[in-house]
């Protein structure tokens, strides 16, 4: 470990340039729904960015993280300064992969190119034997299976309001009934996610009975939360049959609110936990000499990805927010409410059990299926074809750029 500390700078340095392009790309694709929509202004993209984002980051981010360490290819086979090298090269290949797609405008997925990275690289020092492939093919197929599930329920849902709200024969009146019903939901799944997270962080064992009520009072308050909203935009807006749908979309744009911070505690429990493995496995390689920690690190970590990820979103995320927030397909508040809860959701269940989905796919997804229920011409086929090649090119592109950079850390460090 002569080289230590330069090893600890260095991941530190390009994990930091990863976390920014993160921002630049996934987290702009989360919160592109909610902006291209002009459901939120850029100062609330701003809070919900940071609160949420650290909140997923801490409370369900160890997971992911530990997958990404140690779940993918068989560490015990490599020496100490292979295994750094190898990580180092994973966050290289991670981190320009996805700031050429950045600068493209091409919602990539950081999920694919670090999972592609580290294949590549095991594959290469090891061979396709030390490769855990049974954990690479629930990767895989989750790949291929949250997209499509996010793309169905958003499809079902976006029906569901239009059925019973936008096509009806009295809309405002139904939306007075509907809506607070679609807000039950949201809060029900938003205290899902943050509650039985937060208790699993902090090892806190509550019987059903207990988790049940904590979950019914954060339900709760977060519907009066919503309720109160409505009324301020309620007492807003003067109502009369041309401003009828604008209320109406005004209504939705509340519970996008809270969906997006839904996806963003989703974002952040996934993606960051992504990014800071291989820098948690470098720090706890050089301090150990040679054993990998048991994600002690993580928690002293995962602010510097934070802050890495929101200073990514505002310095350079505008061009993936302009693809997908409006050259996909039109997005209002209520279509993009409606793929953004279908996405929060299957991103969380992913997630809870270690399997690293990608947050980017499974929105793009959700997107597609609310353009679908509008029917194949509100789609803009073209986009959606160019961005399901970026998938396609990411998983190699980055095992390349993995071993490109492996060889050259080898060469400079010996």
């Amino acid at each position: 470990m002569d080289y230590g500390i330069v090893f600890v700078v260095l991941a530190c340095l390009v994990g930091l340039w990863m976390t920014w392009g993160i921002g630049a790309n996934d987290l702009a694709n989360i919160m592109s729904t909610a902006m291209g929509s002009k459901a939120i202004s850029v100062k609330q993209a701003l809070l919900i960015a940071i609160v949420f984002e650290i909140a997923g980051a801490f409370l369900g981010g160890n997971e992911v993280s530990d997958t990404i360490r140690g779940g993918i290819i068989d560490v015990s086979e490599f020496s100490s300064n292979i295994l750094i090298y190898s990580m180092l090269s994973v966050l290289f290949a991670g981190a320009t992969w996805i700031t050429m797609a950045s600068f493209l405008g091409m919602p990539v997925s950081i999920t694919n190119a670090i999972v592609g990275a580290i294949v590549g690289v095991g594959a290469m020092m090891l061979g396709l034997e030390a490769i855990h492939w049974k954990t690479v093919g629930y990767i895989a197929i989750s790949w291929i299976c949250a997209p499509f599930v996010a793309g169905v329920v958003a499809f079902l849902l976006f029906i569901s309001i239009r059925r019973f709200i936008l096509a009806a024969e009295n809309p405002f009146q139904s939306a007075k009934y509907f809506v607070p019903i679609y807000l039950i939901l949201v809060g029900f799944i938003l205290s899902m996610m943050t509650t039985l997270k937060g208790l699993n962080h902090f090892h806190v064992n509550f019987n059903f009975l207990q988790k049940c009520m904590l979950v019914f009072a954060t339900t709760v308050f977060v519907i009066l939360l919503g309720l109160l909203a409505m009324r301020q935009l309620r007492l807003r807006t003067k109502l009369h049959r041309h401003t009828q749908y604008i209320y109406i979309e005004g209504m939705f744009s509340v519970l996008m609110g809270f969906t997006a911070c839904a996806m963003v505690f989703a974002h952040g429990s996934n993606d960051v936990g992504i990014a800071v493995g291989p820098i948690a496995g470098i720090i706890s390689l050089v301090g150990t000499g040679g054993a990998m920690a048991d994600g002690r690190l993580l928690s002293s970590i995962m602010l510097f990805g934070c802050l890495g990820v929101v200073l990514g979103l505002f310095m350079y995320g505008r061009k993936v927010i302009a693809t997908v927030g409006s050259s996909i397909t039109t997005l209002t508040p209520s279509r993009a409410f409606a793929a953004t809860l279908a996405a929060a959701t299957v991103v969380v269940a992913s997630t809870s059990t270690g399997i690293p989905v990608s947050a980017t796919q499974t929105l793009v997804g959700a997107v597609f299926g609310v353009g679908l229920a509008r029917g194949i011409d509100a789609l803009n086929l073209g986009v959606m074809r160019n961005i399901f090649m970026s998938w396609i090119i990411t998983i190699p592109a980055a095992a390349i750029l993995a071993t490109v950079f492996f060889y050259i850390l080898q060469m400079i460090f010996g």
